[in-house]
């Protein structure tokens, strides 16, 4: 007698649960103008002081550094003079800084 082989058991798919909403128009897409650490910036540039120390909740100091610099690049004119680092996992935020010539 020849061997049959049963084929291998599946399992069924859950289904998807979804939920339609009837919807009279779509909204309009929002975006920001700008950098949401453009406002960082700018408070710094009002600012009296030239040497601050920058937090931000939930953010590494290497992460606010990148993104900072990224604004500075992209906003040349309005930002000159400002220098950004990281020490010790704080970062700092400098102003009146003088361009390197070489």
């Amino acid at each position: 007698m020849d061997k049959m082989t049963t084929p291998a058991t599946e399992t069924p798919q859950e289904k998807p649960t979804f939920k339609f909403s009837p919807v009279t128009k779509k909204p309009t897409r929002k975006y920001r103008k700008g950098s949401k650490y453009d406002p960082v910036l700018d408070a710094f540039k009002a600012g009296k002081n030239n040497l601050v120390a920058v937090t931000i909740e939930g953010k590494d100091a290497n992460y606010i550094r990148t993104q900072l610099n990224k604004r500075l690049e992209a906003n040349e004119r309005k930002y000159r003079g400002f220098a950004i680092s990281v020490v010790n996992e704080v970062c700092y935020l400098e102003k009146n800084i003088k361009p390197k010539t070489d």
